[in-house]
């Protein structure tokens, strides 16, 4: 029976804690190395992937950057054995391998040959044990990069230039970005005329931090340049803003406009978008876009759901009003849930393109006869699929394409139940292995893997929908 960790005395607390981060690190080296087998035994046609980084998120809890991290040491590693042995002994951690694997992969230009084989020896020794400390690490990689590396200017190198973009758990986007002096010279005077304090006509000063000033300067930049015509073309569309919201949550606009506003008219439509909105909403509707009273939320008093009878459909409604597609809030392809009040002020200033949904959050057909996908087409998958479909994959919609289920040489039309939105990789995979992709009976696609994949060939959901189930 094993003991309980409030039952161990201060010195077996001491000596548990220690085996345990012992074992963690071996555990972390045997998946590196489970991962580099597997990066050169399984096809990518079998992982379903174009590498083990996205099978690995797609099966496991981890994030896309812990994994893509993994891989990246796994292949590393191979190539320099001394590192590996390290890592595999436990004397060193994986953080620590990555920062001298990445040194030893892009050396100082003009560090000599047997120079570099020294410096990762004195790396690795440094990195040893339980007294390692990354700062020394660094500091030492610092001066052999200073002493033997390129010559130019850190203001005048473009090589060294990056700019980050990471999504928070709160729904944000942290910017982290280093550049040369010539693109930060740019940078700081598009946002100088910006970034003044403007006080108010009343003359109360402007009470906006630096910071803030500047975030407002930045977000007014791309509001010109989605507003202009000198745009690339991305997805088949020039960039602009995508909101997705079902009819209902905005019917309380009318405060602020006519019902008629929020409705859509296909012909005058047509004749009526312009490739120079800045914002082009996609409303959600549950079923019907007239009757806007239709019972969509549960029915505290009786205890059931709208979407269903009984206890079990009950829940599994609740459960998709919470998880289920992501249209009872508003939806950004990029960014994710967006709340009703902001999606509502954002509606409010823009052209609406109504695209009428069924029950299961899935659109009507738009389309028979064109082989490929319009516009309009793309924006009601983009609203169903919310990007490529596949099981576990999930890339934005901008990077994918309409992918004919039964195929249009064969006769298959360009209908909504004949559509659905696959990236690159996983069109081919789809046109070119086993695995099979249907419209189910809730008009959602559904995947089928090989045999090779899983021997009982289970549906499994797509990427938008896939997720624990309430029975």
């Amino acid at each position: 029976m094993t003991t309980g960790i409030w039952q161990l005395s201060e010195s077996e607390l001491l000596a548990d804690a220690t085996a345990v981060s012992h074992q963690i690190q071996l555990l972390e080296a045997r998946r590196i190395a489970l991962v580099a087998e597997i990066d050169t035994r399984i096809s990518r046609e079998k992982l379903g992937f174009p590498g083990p980084a996205g099978w690995l998120t797609s099966t496991t809890l981890l994030s896309p950057s812990k994994a893509n991290k993994i891989v990246a040491l796994a292949r590393g590693m191979a190539a320099f054995p001394d590192i590996a042995d390290a890592v595999n002994t436990g004397v060193m951690t994986v953080d620590h391998a990555a920062l001298i694997l990445t040194f030893a992969e892009t050396p100082p230009k003009n560090l000599p040959d047997e120079g570099r084989d020294v410096a990762r020896k004195a790396l690795i020794a440094a990195a040893t044990g339980p007294e390692a400390r990354t700062g020394r690490i660094r500091a030492a990689i610092t001066r052999l990069e200073d002493s033997f590396g390129n010559k130019k200017p850190p203001a005048d190198d473009t090589d060294r230039n990056e700019l980050f973009a990471s999504k928070t758990l709160n729904g944000r986007l942290v910017l982290k970005g280093d550049f040369d002096a010539i693109t930060a010279e740019k940078l700081l005077t598009a946002l100088s005329p910006l970034t003044e304090p403007r006080p108010a006509a009343d003359g109360t000063q402007d009470d906006r931090s630096p910071a803030k000033r500047r975030a407002d300067a930045f977000g007014h930049i791309l509001d010109q340049y989605l507003a202009s015509s000198n745009r690339p073309i991305e997805g088949g569309e020039r960039p602009h803003l995508n909101l997705h919201i079902r009819l209902q949550d905005l019917t309380d606009l009318q405060s602020r406009g006519d019902k008629d506003d929020i409705t859509d008219d296909e012909n005058s439509r047509a004749a009526t978008e312009s490739d120079t909105d800045t914002v082009d909403p996609v409303d959600i509707n549950t079923g019907n876009p007239v009757d806007t009273d239709l019972a969509t939320e549960p029915d505290h008093e009786n205890g059931s759901g709208g979407r269903g009878e009984g206890g079990a459909a009950a829940d599994r409604g609740a459960y998709r009003d919470l998880f289920g597609d992501g249209t009872s809030v508003g939806w950004l392809p990029w960014m994710g849930p967006l709340s009703r009040n902001t999606s509502r002020q954002l509606a409010c200033d823009c052209v609406l393109t109504a695209i009428v949904m069924d029950e299961n959050g899935s659109p009507i057909n738009l389309a028979r006869t064109a082989r490929t996908v319009t516009a309009k087409q793309k924006r009601a998958l983009t609203a169903r699929d919310h990007g490529c479909a596949f099981p576990g994959c999930g890339k934005p919609a901008a990077w994918t394409e309409g992918h004919h289920i039964w195929h249009w040489g064969d006769g298959g039309p360009t209908d909504m139940n004949n559509l659905v939105l696959l990236c690159g990789f996983h069109h081919k995979l789809i046109h070119h292995s086993d695995w099979e992709v249907f419209i189910g009976t809730d008009n959602h696609p559904w995947f089928v893997p090989p045999a090779t994949v899983d021997p009982y060939r289970e549906p499994r959901q797509s990427h938008a929908r896939a997720g624990p189930h309430i029975a």
